[in-house]
């Protein structure tokens, strides 16, 4: 089973009805099969999602958060992790919004790879 504590993800694809994009950021934590995260960039604000995984890795969760048009946005969603040859994460997930249109979804969010550079950064 991965560990999904300390990882951060970024959006691959999305389908046209959902939010996120290249420039949303996921921060990942994980205790036992409990699994939350952080996610801002583009056009949410801010949002969270809260889980559970499975021995295999595969996440089910709740997700919401606030768009830039300032929208409350809820939805689910089910992830399946493939690990990439370079051992970082790719989440193949299929997602609907609870709310709003109650449309259906599929996207592709992977592992940023670490930052080498030596250089620190002000977050």
């Amino acid at each position: 089973m991965p560990n999904y504590d300390g990882r951060v993800f970024v959006s691959l694809e999305n389908t046209e009805n959902g939010e996120v994009d290249d420039q949303t950021r996921f921060a990942y934590h994980q205790n036992g099969f409990s699994v939350w995260a952080d996610y801002a960039g583009g056009d949410i604000v801010r949002g969270h999602l809260v889980g559970t995984t499975d021995e295999d890795g595969r996440l089910h969760f709740l997700y919401h958060h606030l768009n830039t048009a300032g929208e409350l946005r809820a939805g689910e969603c089910n992830s399946i992790p493939q690990k990439l040859p370079d051992g970082r994460l790719r989440l193949r997930e299929t997602w609907r919004w609870l709310n709003g249109d109650c449309s259906a979804g599929t996207s592709i969010i992977e592992e940023q790879a670490p930052d080498n550079s030596g250089v620190e950064h002000d977050d």
